[in-house]
């Protein structure tokens, strides 16, 4: 079965001078693994080297107590793994560690490089051999190719050759640790300190839970360097504007983080409550379907006065695979997950509060079994506008095809799903209702308006949807 919910890159962790540093990595990696669940990995310093531990799946189901017996070092860095570029196995799981002139490095990367092919190109026709199908490993051979001017201007020189989305965080064998955000400040990356020891994270939350203190969040362009002597800032000469993918706050960062000094959780309740007053409609309750659309349907009950209710419970110990169901069986993969509180329902108008619909099979096979119980009218009110564009930029819709607002308009996608009704929020009532100053600047919405930031393919920017 294909998963509905669209899903984001990788989740990173690093933790500078620690003497519990690979156990902090796991807990850090336990806070984000709703970032990544194909794979885990954990790297640290050990005797002027690079040491490491990888495997498929979840972080409970890669580390066990013996393995943190062999990772005793520092200093690490830490990755959980969706693939956007790159196959899902084993070669390919994060971090990536290489051996270069007696030292070594190891990167863990959040997003993707859409000059990557052009990149990967350039360097085999110097000489280089790659060992994996990941764009992140360009960053590295880069980096290497370049040390020859000193450690910092290889890493202004390397950045400045990307194109994308990234952050990274690299760590050396001499314990340096590195924390890199892209030009347009596309994925989140931000610097904490427990006791002494600095920390790096893609969320407030990996912080909140190994009780680090939050500092702030890296500045689009900027390159940390963190050494036993101190912290120091660099700035890429590529001009520096803020792009951050809105769809951090729609639905991947966890709802107890802190981005851009806003709360998850708050931002999609606020959505929720615009969402009721731009798209009203008389019903019994207001559900979500768990647990992505919970906070914007707790806003819209709030706005409309319309009791929330938990109109479908969710099973949480389904894990990742499990027997595969025949052809009669076909809808079990949905069904495992979610079921419908049949004497709650019946008879009942409902408004369902999604906050995406990406390829609509999931909601629409979910749709029925609610028709099926006998609910009376179903209403479904999205926390954000259609889906029409590929995202290139580490969501893994990279093609129209895959979106079926792409292709359907509002009233023949309702009518698809088996809904009485479909509404979406605005682009205009999305960005407002994030409390962001000038949120037309500070945003990437190409997957709303196909207005793309990072200019990789001319025929991809040509044209963009005005703000409503």
């Amino acid at each position: 079965m294909i998963d509905e919910k669209p899903r984001e890159s990788c989740g990173l962790f690093g933790i500078h001078n620690h003497p519990e540093a690979a156990k902090l990595s796991y807990f850090g990696l336990y806070a984000l693994q709703h970032r990544g669940q194909e794979s885990a990995g954990i790297a640290v310093v050990m005797d002027n080297t690079i040491a490491s531990h990888k495997g498929m799946g979840l972080v409970s189901d890669v580390f066990r107590n013996t393995h943190f017996e062999e990772l005793n070092g520092v200093t690490a860095v830490g990755h959980v793994r969706y693939s956007t570029t790159g196959s899902s196995i084993l070669s390919n799981a994060q971090p990536f560690v290489v051996h270069h002139r007696n030292k070594s490095y190891a990167v863990a990367h959040n997003g993707n490089l859409v000059n990557a092919h052009s990149l990967k190109r350039e360097l085999e026709e110097s000489g280089s051999i790659f060992q994996t199908t990941m764009d992140s490993e360009a960053f590295l051979h880069f980096l290497v190719s370049n040390l020859k001017y000193g450690f910092e201007q290889a890493l202004i020189y390397t950045v400045s050759r990307l194109k994308g989305a990234f952050s990274f965080i690299l760590m050396t064998s001499q314990g340096e640790l590195v924390g890199i955000k892209d030009p347009n400040g596309f994925r989140p990356l931000c610097l904490g300190k427990l006791n002494g020891s600095y920390v790096l994270a893609s969320e407030s939350c990996a912080l909140d839970l190994v009780q680090a203190e939050f500092i702030r969040e890296l500045d689009p362009g900027e390159i940390v360097i963190i050494r036993e002597n101190g912290i120091k800032s660099l700035r890429t000469p590529t001009p520096r504007t803020s792009h951050f993918c809105i769809f951090e706050f729609i639905y991947f960062a966890r709802p107890d983080s802190t981005i851009s000094g806003l709360n998850v959780y708050q931002v999609r309740k606020a959505h929720g409550r615009r969402l009721a007053r731009e798209a009203p409609v008389n019903a019994d309750l207001v559900m979500p379907f768990p647990d992505s659309g919970t906070y914007a349907a707790l806003g819209y009950s709030e706005e409309s006065g319309i009791p929330f209710e938990m109109g479908m419970i969710r099973n949480h110990y389904v894990g990742r695979t499990f027997i595969q169901p025949t052809q009669s069986m076909r809808d079990f993969g949905v069904r495992v997950k979610l079921n419908p509180v049949k004497e709650l329902l019946k008879g009942k108008d409902i408004i369902i509060i999604e906050d995406s619909i990406i390829r609509g099979t999931t909601v629409r096979t979910r749709v029925r079994a609610l028709r099926e119980i006998g609910v009376k009218r179903i209403h479904m009110r999205v926390s954000g506008p259609p889906h029409r564009f590929p995202c290139h930029y580490g969501i893994d819709f990279s093609t129209k095809g895959e979106l079926i607002a792409a292709s359907k308009p509002v009233q023949e996608l309702s009518d698809f799903l088996g809904l009485d009704s479909l509404h979406y929020l605005s682009l205009r009532g999305l960005l407002e209702s994030t409390g962001i100053d000038n949120p037309e600047d500070y945003f990437c919405k190409a997957c709303f308006d196909g207005c793309y930031p990072v200019h990789f393919d001319e025929d991809l920017s040509k044209s963009c949807l005005e703000i409503r």
